[in-house]
């Protein structure tokens, strides 16, 4: 006996009874209709395998035929019906082939089957999102977000063109990306919690992906929906709690003696923006009223454009720096590298400590200038995205945010002065 095959016809067998038994369900709830049912959609699995089993490929084409053919046949039957639809028809194929697939891979095939049984069951729900939760808006926006990941990015060269080979086109789209992404995680939270939460929420999990596009996607929204302006500020603020963490974890990772060197500084850099950003959370939920709470344009194509418009400016810049000037002390590079990234001025810096280039003490200075340029850098998202109102709320918190982790690292740069 062999129970390898007795598996693989298990698994045929199981997705068909599943499948089946949600086609069944559905049969029943239309009284009169001849569907195929459980029994119907656990044979043709069951023929799918043993097809592939007997013939390979050849068989499993003829069986499919038939089970098409059976299929279309049906269908004429009923055709007369007020809405005859082919949802159990096209089931039947695929329940077919999936029988099929179970023979070669029958873990594969039964992450299909389930799948597919999870989405026949979510028939209703599904309906009911697309035709009564979903917009328009939200549709062209998936679209948008879509046709920029999967049809432009891969279009995109991979390297360095431009004056000093500078900018990465695919670089820079990732993160036009990326503001994309984050425009859309602030929609649905703010669809989901409110705007007096759902931007706070946002904001400090987008952070971790980039705080700088999030300060520029909440200055966005912020023109398009004045009356979030607190809530999004308290989001864009939040996200500098992630940098903080996140470069927390990216510096112990590379060099634990550095990260102890900079326990100071960085906690005292997550408090006020913890602080400042709760504060605007507060002020957000007192003066954003459940009807003000416009969830707002999904994607901002504008905006996407124009944050990525400036990182290559800045890409640009900071080659142009090196090129001209050349490395002034790890300083200088830091603070160039920060201008488009914190995490990879801390990374290099902590980098040339577990090196033994330079000891942890030394590393403070040139991470807290990458901080600071970062922190220019954002200045200037804050500016461009949010406007002037937008701007006066959000660069005290940023300056807040780096004053601290200076004075916090007043005690490690004592010894060095």
């Amino acid at each position: 006996m062999d129970t390898d095959l007795l598996l693989k016809l298990g698994v045929a067998l199981g997705v068909g009874l599943l499948i089946g038994a949600e086609r069944e369900r559905r049969k029943l709830a239309k009284a009169g209709s001849g569907a195929a049912g459980i029994r119907t959609f656990t044979v043709a699995s069951l023929a799918g395998a043993l097809s592939t089993i007997l013939g390979g490929v050849a068989m499993l084409a003829v069986a499919t035929g038939v089970v098409g053919a059976l299929v279309a046949l049906g269908y004429w039957r009923t055709r007369g019906d007020r809405d005859p639809g082919l949802t159990t028809e096209i089931a039947l194929v695929v329940t077919t082939l999936i029988g099929a697939l179970a023979v070669s891979q029958p873990q594969l095939a039964a992450m299909v089957g389930v799948g597919v049984a999870i989405l026949l069951a979510g028939r209703n729900r599904l309906h009911h999102f697309v035709s009564d939760v979903l917009t328009e808006e939200e549709l062209e926006a998936a679209l948008i977000l879509g046709a920029a990941t999967l049809v432009v990015l891969p279009l995109l060269p991979d390297r360095g063109l431009g004056p000093f080979e500078a900018i990465n086109p695919q670089t820079v789209w990732k993160l036009v990306i990326l503001v994309l992404a984050i425009g859309a995680a602030g929609h649905v939270a703010v669809r989901a919690l409110g705007a007096r939460f759902g931007l706070a929420v946002a904001g400090l999990a987008s952070g971790f992906v980039s705080s700088t596009a999030t300060i520029g996607t909440m200055g966005a929204r912020t023109k398009a929906t004045p009356a979030v302006m607190s809530a999004a500020v308290a989001g864009a603020v939040l996200s500098s709690v992630a940098t903080i963490v996140q470069m927390s974890l990216v510096i112990g990772a590379t060099s634990l003696p550095t990260l102890q060197a900079m326990t100071l500084p960085l906690a005292c850099a997550g408090a006020a923006a913890a602080a400042y950003g709760i504060a605007f959370t507060v002020i957000g939920f007192r003066h954003t009223s459940p009807e003000e709470a416009d969830p707002g344009k999904a994607v901002s194509l504008v905006a996407a454009l124009t944050f990525g418009a400036i990182l290559a400016a800045v890409m640009l810049a900071s080659a142009a720096l090196r090129a001209w000037f050349g490395e002034a002390g790890s300083i200088a590079a830091a603070a160039l590298a920060g201008l488009a990234d914190a995490h990879a001025a801390g990374i290099s810096v902590a980098a040339m400590v577990a090196s033994g280039a330079m000891p942890p003490e030394a590393a403070v200075l040139p991470i807290l200038a990458g901080l600071s340029t970062n922190t220019a850098s954002k200045i200037v998202f804050a500016v461009t995205a949010g406007g002037r109102g937008f701007a006066l709320r959000v660069v005290p918190g940023l300056l807040l945010v780096v004053a601290a982790a200076w004075l916090g690292a007043i005690p490690a740069l004592l010894p060095a002065i």
